[in-house]
């Protein structure tokens, strides 16, 4: 047994992780490794977005990227950010670190449901922090207080694993088939075109050839020199070869606050000469600059 189930999963979560990890064990190169329980909205995005890929739960994100690095998934899917909730936390931390190379993406409407062993009222309903600021509205309306969960599945096996009627747990619908919950309502979401976007990485990058033809996202991140107008001058040769970047966000590399990290996207990859003396020009006025993956497109941008 993959040793992070053991310390992990609630019960009802423990077997059908098991199933699916002694499936993937059996065929690793087909395998995409996703955080969360059966039933997240990450195995969802993982059977959607390579639909004949095995799918591999894992307790946490770093799990999900270890399989990778250690020959146990051929890729695994994280979700990067979600357009009501903004960025997930410690990705950007996790992806630069983790030595992988960003071969795709996937953009997957989220639609949550409330889900008990009860009828109600509840006390307090578990999920993943991303799913409980969501459905932040929802849940203060009601009363019911939100209570943070490793994901949003696993939180539907806890609660069906307590049998506290004074419980619920937010989650995707199939949770509650597959741990034998109550859905007390659908579509609980604030917003009705929540979006998650999803990256796959994999131990190598994508071959120039595999890209050819296709319209390109690359992602990288870059710190800049401290001096004055250094960012302004990073980012201007973008501007002036007519590269659209379509992300850019800071993150502190360390509790000293003294080097800040940018992850930026860009429409398009090296090889053309555009993006190639954009990604020059910002690499001079930078420390640093590192390509994490070019790849297709999931999602028009513009």
């Amino acid at each position: 047994m993959n040793p992070s189930l053991n310390r992990s999963f609630p019960g009802p979560a423990l077997a059908l992780a098991q199933q699916l990890q002694d499936a993937a064990a059996a065929d690793p190169a087909r395998a995409i490794a996703f955080q969360g329980s059966p039933g997240a909205n990450s195995h969802r995005a993982a059977t959607e977005a390579r639909p004949a890929a095995l799918p591999l739960p894992c307790f946490s994100f770093e799990d999900a990227l270890d399989a990778v690095k250690d020959g146990r998934a051929g890729e695994a899917i994280i979700p990067i950010e979600n357009s009501q909730h903004g960025r997930v936390a410690d990705i950007h931390f996790l992806l630069p670190e983790s030595g992988l190379a960003i071969v795709g993406e996937y953009f997957m409407p989220i639609h949550h449901a409330l889900m008990a062993t009860g009828d109600g009222p509840f006390a307090a309903a578990y999920s993943h922090p991303q799913a409980l600021g969501q459905s932040r509205r929802f849940l203060r309306d009601r009363g019911i207080v939100p209570l943070s969960h490793v994901d949003t599945a696993g939180a539907a096996a806890f609660v069906a694993e307590r049998g506290d009627p004074a419980l619920a747990a937010i989650a995707p619908a199939i949770a509650a088939d597959l741990y034998g919950l109550k859905i007390i309502a659908h579509n609980v979401e604030d917003s009705a075109d929540n979006m998650t976007r999803f990256v796959i990485l994999a131990r190598d990058p994508l071959p120039p050839a595999a890209l050819a033809g296709q319209s390109l996202v690359t992602t990288f991140i870059f710190e800049v020199k401290n001096i004055p107008a250094a960012l302004y001058k990073a980012l201007g040769g973008f501007a002036t070869n007519g590269v659209n970047m379509t992300k850019l966000e800071s993150y502190q590399q360390n509790a000293s606050f003294s080097a800040t990290m940018f992850y930026a996207d860009i429409i398009g990859a090296p090889g053309d000469p555009a993006v190639d003396r954009a990604l020059e020009e910002c690499a001079f006025h930078s420390k640093e600059l590192r390509i994490l993956g070019s790849y297709p497109q999931g999602r028009a941008r513009g």
